[in-house]
């Protein structure tokens, strides 16, 4: 082994050693009045923000095997600058090399951009036959935000398990945060943006603790491994071969640390743009089936639901003049003899939504076997001769289940044929949309892909999307349910934002707890959203705050039973069809939070402003009354200036100067266009 590197150590440091002098100190500038600061001589760098350093002496680190190394490891190490032109950006990349015999020879790139206020950083490992699961370009134990009330952001890895984001105060109990971590001030607003911008083959994690508002602890690393957010039983799968690459990473300090999320999403958009199309049509609207039929959907339902959006609500369409009518999970129920059955019916659907011009939407989850319980051992998958057991993802504790499916190895030839037949059914029946479900099965971390060149969940996770993306051929809009966060953007055109939710106010809350700190995903996706809006059996007043956190996220989704009138409906049918709530829903991009939640819940107020205007959501979650405040300065609107309040579903319009109140005698929301 000491061979193997002996010789690729030498090339590596004559050819660099001309560049730089080791004990070196180079300055990259990148943005306004920024830089980056590497210490050749012990490997270590900083990053400052005018005149104050927020991380000092960052190392990197890593591991071979059971052996971990980092930067103390190393005796020499060059330095090289060089101008650098990608789809971020113009600047400066700096490349620092380290060097010894016996291990891999570390290379660490460093991109400083001339107009953004960040960099990105990424951990190079360079050798023969190389096996990692573990690569950390950013270890520091010393950074600041300056700040006097600190918070750490945890973020879900997926929408999975009725999972919540979460704030806390930053301790010296380390917080785990998946893909993106943030550390912000909830005063001034001032924050460190950290995250991982790839993901095609690594699960990343960013970790903060602290004490008296000092970081004393800041890791990024690729190859996360936590059951309660990746879901894996066993270890992240090892990257392997000569050369091997840790994610790109994210490192950013913002005035606003919610203009470092959006900046963090639209970097990630640029580094991995769409696989599909971009949906170029008009912002969804429409109906899904699991709300309340759930297993009770058949065609009779779901033709009168048809009926209900065409002779009750013709105005609740999108700017194409449609809405999307979509049959969940349980259509099984019009297909005679199972999936290798009769589609007859559900062609007959179709055609019946057509002829009203509606368009008619599926479900399908590609990943998962929900008859793995089943005594039948010799059940032959759909779409060729596999048995299911040969296609289930293996682990070290047997295999993959969670939500009462097992998870398929998207790699293997029954998996893929089983998608292409399918998907081949629903594009023969004419569905033009498909809700896929259950994605975060085909990320599972395995012991052996069918495909040998694949050894991490999230390369099997980009062998199984671009399966699932090719079969449909940019036929259908595509809307992702449980899926990981930030892998699913560039094959889907919608995502759900959070998991399951229905009616209550309750509901409300925890899908606004997601748009809370989750909302810079609409920087990722064509549109994220809200899940079905369900009303029947709730108050007027929990309704409007369901509809409301549908209309700030995006597409309005609704769930009902329409095939049924009630008089609950009368509201609604009102709501829908308001021509400002249809200009409202133009636009597809989700509301800002004005600020973080209390004590874990949702923030209360949300702000968007666009060509048509600026709206304000605001909402109440407590069953009791309450004077929600808003500072005009944080909302961004002019100090001083007299306001009008328009609420846009008929409630009260407010009018006035300085600071907002908006008072409730219980539970509910209001939404209004700012003038």
């Amino acid at each position: 082994m000491l061979r193997k590197y002996a010789a690729l150590l030498l090339i590596l440091f004559f050819c660099y050693n001309a560049s730089a002098q080791p004990g070196q100190i180079t300055v990259a500038a990148f943005g306004a009045n920024n830089q980056l600061i590497i210490n050749a001589s012990t490997g270590l760098y900083s990053v400052k923000y005018g005149t104050k350093t927020i991380i000092t002496d960052a190392s990197a680190s890593y591991t071979i095997g059971n052996q971990k190394y980092g930067t103390a490891n190393y005796t020499k190490r060059v330095l090289r600058q060089q101008r650098l032109n990608d789809k971020l950006g113009s600047g400066q990349l700096v490349t620092l090399t380290s060097v010894k015999a016996g291990i891999p020879v570390m290379v660490q790139r460093f991109f400083c951009y001339r107009e953004k206020d960040y960099i990105v950083t990424e951990l190079e490992l360079q050798g023969q036959q190389l096996k990692s699961n573990y690569m950390a370009p950013l270890v520091a134990s010393k950074a600041n935000v300056n700040g006097s009330n600190l918070q750490t952001l945890f973020v879900p890895f997926d929408n999975d398990t009725f999972i919540r984001y979460k704030s806390n105060e930053l301790s010296d109990q380390a917080n785990i945060s998946a893909e993106v971590g943030v550390i912000y001030d909830r005063q001034s607003r001032k924050g460190l943006v950290l995250g991982s911008l790839t993901h095609d083959s690594w699960k990343s994690g960013v970790k903060s603790a602290g004490k008296d508002n000092i970081i004393t602890q800041l890791e990024v690393w690729g190859g996360l491994n936590e059951v309660a957010v990746t879901r894996d039983s066993m270890p992240h799968g090892s990257l392997e071969g000569d050369h091997i690459k840790s994610p790109k990473v994210f490192i950013g300090y913002f005035k606003d640390w919610r203009t470092g999320l959006e900046n963090y999403a639209k970097a990630a958009k640029s580094l991995t743009p769409s696989y599909i199309k971009s949906w170029a049509k008009a912002t969804p609207v429409g109906w899904n089936s699991w709300g309340v039929l759930g297993s009770k959907l058949n065609y009779g339902n779901a033709t009168g639901v048809v009926d209900f959006f065409d002779k009750q609500i013709p105005a609740f369409k999108n700017e194409d003049g449609t809405a999307y009518i979509d049959l969940d999970s349980y259509w099984d129920n019009m297909v005679k003899g199972g999936f290798n059955g009769d589609f007859s019916k559900l062609k007959d659907f179709v055609s019946y939504c057509k002829q009203r011009n509606l368009q008619p939407g599926i479900y399908w989850a590609p990943f998962v076997d929900w008859g793995f319980q089943s005594k039948n051992k010799e059940r032959i998958a759909e779409g060729g001769n596999y048995k299911f057991a040969d296609m289930w993802t293996k682990t070290s504790k047997g295999y993959h289940d969670i939500d009462g499916a097992r998870a398929l190895d998207p790699t293997h030839p029954g998996t893929k044929g089983r998608v292409a037949y399918l998907l081949g059914k629903f594009k023969d029946c004419g569905f033009t949309m498909i809700k896929i479900d259950f994605l975060g099965h085909a990320a599972a971390e395995s012991t052996k892909f069918y495909d040998p060149s694949i050894h991490t969940g999230m390369q099997a996770y980009k062998v199984g999307m671009e399966t699932v993306s090719d079969a449909l051929g940019n036929t259908m809009l595509i809307y992702a349910a449980i899926s990981p966060s930030m892998a699913t953007a560039p094959y889907t055109h919608m995502r759900r934002i959070a998991c399951d939710a229905f009616k209550s106010i309750k509901d409300t809350e925890y899908t606004l707890n997601s748009l809370s700190y989750g909302w810079w995903q609409t920087y990722l996706y064509d549109y994220v959203d809200a899940d079905h809006l369900v009303f029947e059996k709730e108050s007027v007043r929990a309704n409007r705050a369901r509809l409301i956190s549908g209309l700030i996220l995006g597409p309005v989704i609704l769930g009902d039973d329409y095939s049924k009138d009630a008089e609950w409906q009368k509201e609604i049918k009102d709501w829908l069809q308001k021509p400002l709530i249809k200009q409202l829903i133009k636009s597809g991009k989700a509301f800002t939070p004005v600020d973080d939640g209390e004590a874990g819940e949702a923030s209360k107020s949300f702000i968007r402003k666009d060509a048509s205007g600026t709206y304000l959501a605001v909402f109440n979650y407590k069953k009791q009354g309450a004077i929600v405040a808003l500072n005009t300065t944080k909302l961004g609107l002019q100090t001083g200036r007299r306001y009008q309040l328009t609420e846009l579903l008929g409630g009260k319009s407010e009018s006035g100067s300085g600071d907002i109140k908006i008072s409730f005698t219980e539970e509910g929301a209001y939404i209004y266009k700012v003038n």
